[in-house]
C-alpha cells in the first residue's frame, strides 16, 4: 500500500484496493511492476513511498532465489473445517519442491496474526458505499449510473451479486476523518506490526500459504465450499504479497496457486522467491482454450 496508485481504479474498499500486475510469468510481472510504482499526485496514499528508492525489480528474477531463504508457513491462512484436501495436498508438494530448490521451510504451529482485533463498537469507516458513491460521482456524466442506489435500481448486475449491493447500501459508513476510521488505521497499524513481529521473531524472508483454500467455482455458484485467502493479512496490513501457480486439482484440470506474502516494502524480496519458485517448477501452462501462442 502507497507503492502503486488507485487513480482511476473503481473501488472495492480504498482502505485495502491495491493496483498490481497479473501477468503470465513472473518476469511479466516484474517488468509491469516498475512501471506501476512510484507517487502519484491523484492518489495521496503513494506519497508514504516518498522517500524511499525504488529498486530495479528485474534485478530480483534469480534462478535460484530460493536458496537460503526461510519461508514460514501460514496455517492460519488457510486452514478451515471446508478446506480442500487436494488443496492441501498441492500445497504440500509445493512446499517440498521450495526445500530442494534451497529454502528452509518452518512450520511453527504457534504462529497467531489474530491477536490483533478489530473495535467492533467503532462504527464503519467508509468502505464500498462510501467509496463507490464518492468515485461515481467524480466520473460526472462520463456514466450512466452515478451512485449505489441506482445500480441496486438498475438491476444490471449478476443476481450472485444482489445481497452483497443491498447489504452495502443498507450501511451508515462513516469519513476519513471519523472516530470510525481513526480506529479502523489504528487497528491496521497494529495487525501490521504484529505481522512485522513475527516474522522478526521467526528471522523469516515470507509467509507462503495456498492462494485459495478450494479449487476454483463456477461463476454464480454460492453453495460449494470456497476459500479465498486474500482477504486478511496483505489488505489489512497494507503488506505486499504475490500469487503463483503450484499446480492443478481435479485431475490436472483446476489450477491451483501459492501466496508469498512478506514485510512492508519487501516486494523485491518477494519477487525473488516467487521467481525463483516459478522457474524451479514451471507450472502454468495455457488453457486448452487458448489460441497457440499465448
Amino acid at each position: 500500500m502507497g507503492l502503486t496508485s488507485r487513480a482511476g481504479v473503481a473501488p472495492l474498499n480504498l482502505l485495502a484496493d491495491i493496483a498490481g500486475p497479473i501477468t503470465r510469468t513472473v518476469e511479466d510481472a516484474a517488468a509491469v511492476f516498475q512501471v506501476l510504482v512510484g507517487e502519484d499526485p491523484d492518489d495521496a496514499v503513494t506519497a508514504a513511498g516518498r522517500a524511499r528508492t525504488i529498486p530495479t525489480y528485474a534485478a530480483s528474477l534469480v534462478r535460484d532465489g530460493l536458496k537460503g531463504a526461510r519461508i514460514g508457513i501460514l496455517r492460519q491462512a488457510y486452514e478451515r473445517s471446508t478446506t480442500d484436501v487436494e488443496v492441501v495436498q498441492v500445497f504440500m508438494k509445493a512446499l517440498e519442491d521450495m526445500k530442494k530448490a534451497g529454502a528452509e521451510i518452518i512450520d511453527s504451529a504457534t504462529v497467531d496474526l489474530s491477536q490483533v482485533r478489530r473495535n467492533q463498537g467503532a462504527g464503519v469507516c467508509m468502505g464500498f458505499k462510501y467509496d463507490i458513491n464518492a468515485y461515481l460521482a467524480a466520473q460526472g456524466d462520463r456514466v450512466p449510473l452515478h451512485n449505489l442506489d441506482e445500480i441496486i435500481r438498475s438491476r444490471r448486475f449478476h443476481p450472485s451479486v444482489q445481497t452483497r449491493l443491498e447489504s452495502a447500501q443498507q450501511s451508515t459508513p462513516q469519513g476519513p476523518d471519523s472516530d470510525a476510521c481513526r480506529a479502523e488505521i489504528a487497528y491496521r497499524t497494529a495487525f501490521g506490526a504484529a505481522v512485522t513481529k513475527t516474522i522478526d521473531d521467526l528471522t523469516l524472508d515470507a509467509f507462503v500459504y495456498p492462494t485459495w483454500s478450494n479449487p476454483p467455482r463456477l461463476i454464480g455458484d454460492l453453495n460449494t465450499p470456497h476459500g479465498d485467502n486474500s482477504q486478511v493479512y496483505s489488505p489489512t496490513s497494507g503488506f505486499p504479497a504475490i500469487n503463483v501457480p503450484m499446480g492443478y486439482t481435479r485431475n490436472g484440470v483446476l489450477p491451483a496457486g501459492v501466496t508469498f506474502f512478506g514485510r512492508a516494502w519487501d516486494e523485491a524480496t518477494l519477487i525473488k522467491l516467487a521467481y525463483g519458485y516459478e522457474q524451479a517448477t514451471l507450472h502454468r501452462h495455457p488453457p486448452a482454450a487458448t489460441p497457440k501462442g499465448r
